[in-house]
C-alpha cells in the first residue's frame, strides 16, 4: 500500500502543474487582473499597472508567467516573501485567506460529521425494512430534503428564527449573519457555536439527504448479494453479518462520494456562506472574483485542487481497508 500511495503522490504532481496552469491562463482571460486593478485603483497611473503586471507575473507568455507566478508561490519554502497582496486595499492574502479556511473547515466539517453520521444511520434503519413504513419515510423525508435547494432553506431559517421569531417574542432566537456579533473582541466558543447553528443545519439537511439514499441502496445490494446468504447459511448471527460484512461492504461506495465532498469544503460552501455573510473560503472566493483580484484568485484554486487530489487518494487508501479483497499495488 505504501508504494501505492507514493505513486499516486509522485503522480499528483504534474497534475498539480496542468491544472494549475490551465486555472493562472484561465483567469488571466477571463478576469484581464490589468484591468481589474485599473478598476480597483484609479487613481493608479501607467507606472503603478505596469508594476503590479510584474509582481504578479502577467507580462509576457503564459508559460513564462505561470513559472513566475509558481516560483513566488512556492518562495516561501526557502526563505522568500511568497505571496502578493490583494488589489482592494493591498492587503496580505495568507491571512486573510487563513481565517476564511478555518471558517470554511468548521463549518463544513461539523455539517460533515452531523450529516453524514445521520444520514447513514437513517439509510441503515430503512434498508433492514425495506418497502415497510420506515423506508418509506426515510425515502420520502431524503427527497423532500434534497429537492429543497439550500438558499430556499437558509431564507426560510433567517425568516422564522430571525424575523417572525423577532415579531412573535420580541428579539431573535437565533444569530443570522457573521461569525461572532459585531465588535465583538476576542473568541467565544458559545457565541461561535450559536452563529453557526443556522448555516450548519442548512448544509447538514443536504447532507443527510444524501447519505440516507445512498447508504439505503448500497446495503440493499449487498444484502442481497450471494455472500450474504452464504455467511447466514454458516450459521453466523445477523448481527454480526450486519455489522462485519454487510455494512463494512456497502460504505465503499460511500466513502467514494464523502472523500469528494470534504475535499470540496475547503472550496467554501459558497451560496451557504454568501447568504449567512459568513466569512468562509466560499465567500472569500466570490469576494475575489468579483474584483477580478488574480493574487487571491490562483492561491485559492491551487489549495481546492490539491485538497481535492489529496481526499481522493484518501478514498482509495480506504477501500483495501473496508474491503480486503481491493489490493492496492
Amino acid at each position: 500500500m505504501l508504494r501505492f500511495v507514493l505513486r499516486r503522490l509522485i503522480w499528483a504532481i504534474p497534475t498539480l502543474l496542468i491544472v494549475t496552469f490551465l486555472v493562472y491562463v484561465a483567469i488571466r482571460l477571463g478576469t484581464n487582473p490589468a484591468e481589474a486593478y485599473e478598476r480597483a485603483n484609479p487613481r493608479a497611473n501607467e507606472a503603478k499597472v505596469q508594476e503590479y503586471k510584474e509582481l504578479n507575473n502577467l507580462t509576457g507568455s503564459y508559460v513564462e508567467g505561470y513559472i513566475g507566478w509558481l516560483t513566488d508561490f512556492l518562495s516561501p519554502l526557502w526563505g522568500g516573501e511568497g505571496w502578493q497582496r490583494s488589489i482592494v486595499g493591498s492587503r496580505e492574502v495568507w491571512p486573510e485567506m487563513k481565517d476564511a479556511m478555518a471558517n470554511s473547515l468548521r463549518l463544513g466539517l461539523t455539517a460533515s460529521f452531523i450529516g453524514i453520521t445521520v444520514g447513514l444511520s437513517m439509510g441503515i434503519f430503512a434498508a433492514l425494512r425495506p418497502g415497510g413504513l420506515r423506508d418509506t419515510a426515510v425515502n420520502t423525508s431524503a427527497f423532500v430534503a434534497f429537492s429543497v435547494p439550500p438558499y430556499v432553506s437558509a431564507m426560510i431559517f433567517q425568516l422564522v428564527f430571525a424575523v417572525l421569531w423577532s415579531k412573535w417574542f420580541g428579539s431573535s432566537l437565533l444569530p443570522t449573519s457573521g461569525v461572532y456579533p459585531p465588535g465583538q473582541q476576542g473568541f467565544d466558543l458559545g457565541l461561535m457555536l450559536k452563529h453557526m447553528i443556522l448555516p450548519v443545519t442548512v448544509v447538514a439537511i443536504q447532507i443527510i439527504a444524501v447519505y440516507a439514499r445512498y447508504m439505503r441502496a448500497s446495503l440493499l445490494e449487498v444484502l442481497n448479494s450471494d455472500y450474504m446468504r452464504t455467511a447466514r447459511a454458516k450459521g453466523i448471527s445477523e448481527r454480526r453479518v450486519l455489522v462485519n460484512h454487510a455494512v463494512r461492504n456497502s460504505m465503499i461506495p460511500v466513502v467514494t462520494v464523502a472523500a469528494i465532498d470534504i475535499g470540496a469544503i475547503l472550496g467554501g460552501l459558497i451560496i451557504t456562506e454568501r447568504i449567512f455573510q459568513y466569512p468562509g473560503m466560499g465567500d472569500f472566493f466570490l469576494t475575489a472574483f468579483d474584483n477580478g483580484d488574480f493574487p487571491q484568485l490562483m492561491p485559492f484554486m491551487v489549495i481546492i485542487v490539491t485538497a481535492v487530489i489529496m481526499f481522493n487518494l484518501l478514498a482509495d487508501v480506504s477501500y483495501a481497508w473496508l474491503d480486503p479483497r481491493i489490493r492496492l499495488g
